[in-house]
């Protein structure tokens, strides 16, 4: 006889937590709340301005300028093929050249734009980029590695993937 007990208790304890609106109505008015304390954009550590001190103006509305990711260290930049053909045709089927400029990364048929989350150190550069071709646009994670003997390895997340290439001539 416990089972029709135990089955009574659960759909009650169930029906007891099926309400819609976790929020009692008396909450809804909140006008007498105080207004978030300002914070100091000049300041990092995230503290109130001091009394009597003005506050930058804001931005106009309509201003999405976005920083730029930093550039492309110049020691990577040039052209680079996966193929010694890549760096000699004259047909446009050189599907491996990479060409590396100060702002992006051109291949075959798609361009990609470092967008943020840039690291260089020595002789490595990597950052989240920005692709588009081919009608079609995703960002994905690239490390570019300059190696002994002018190689420069490119390294790819998701999937992961490398491709070593020769500085064309």
């Amino acid at each position: 006889m416990r089972l029709p007990y135990f089955s009574l208790f659960t759909v009650v304890l169930l029906s007891s937590c099926g309400g819609s609106d976790p929020v009692a109505d008396e909450a809804n008015n909140t006008a007498s709340l105080p207004a978030p304390p300002t914070v100091n954009a000049s300041d990092p550590s995230g503290a109130p301005p001091p009394p009597n001190s003005e506050n930058p103006p804001a931005p106009a509305s309509g201003d999405n300028t976005v920083a730029p990711a930093a550039p492309i260290p110049a020691m990577f930049h040039g052209r680079w093929g996966l193929t010694p053909g890549d760096c000699t045709s004259t047909r446009g089927d050189n599907k491996g050249l990479l060409v590396v400029s100060a702002d992006k990364l051109t291949f075959y048929e798609s361009r990609a734009v470092p967008k943020g989350n840039t690291k260089s150190s020595g002789d490595s550069f990597s950052a989240d980029f920005d692709f588009t071709g081919e009608g079609q646009s995703w960002t994905r994670f690239q490390s570019l590695e300059l190696q002994k003997g002018g190689k420069l390895v490119r390294t790819e997340s998701g999937p992961m993937a490398s491709y070593t290439y020769a500085k064309c001539s």
